[in-house]
């Protein structure tokens, strides 16, 4: 535990300590983030997806209803980026890939540079981000399941 910061003058804790106590926390949450993501990679690099008897977690989703999800495909498309194959990768799962990638990105940048100036920035999406994901989540899934 933690001692508890220093207050200030509403009783409120000191906007320096707040601060410090903020890029402690991202820097906690990152590293555990990296260190977890690097574990899965390299797990990742020596199995692979595209043999069959893999031991990695099906899609609930697909097993469910026999359709391919808007995420089905992503960890082919990890593996293949892994490797340097661009074409398999796309071929896995292009929206995630144009899309998801470069959004996830941008949005753990913003989170990890807001808290390491000291500012609390969640993670949160928009009524309208919302409706924009959900949106193209559904196009993708009825494209690929149409097309496959």
């Amino acid at each position: 535990m933690s001692p508890e910061p220093p207050l200030g003058p509403a009783g409120a804790a000191a906007p320096e300590a707040e601060a410090a106590a903020v890029r402690r926390r991202t820097l906690c949450r990152a590293g555990a983030a990296l260190g977890l993501g690097a574990l899965g990679a390299v797990y990742l690099w020596h199995t692979d997806p595209h043999q069959p008897g893999q031991l990695l977690i099906p899609c609930p989703f697909r097993l469910m209803t026999g359709l391919l999800c808007p995420f089905c495909g992503g960890t082919r498309m990890a593996y293949d980026l892994m490797h340097g194959d661009l074409v398999t990768a796309f071929h896995d799962n292009a929206v995630l890939l144009v899309l998801g990638g470069p959004a996830v990105a941008w949005a753990a940048a913003r989170w990890l540079a807001a808290g390491l100036r000291g500012r609390h920035r969640p993670l949160r999406l928009t009524a309208r981000g919302n409706a924009v994901v959900l949106g193209i989540a559904a196009v993708w899934m009825v494209a690929r399941n149409i097309i496959s």
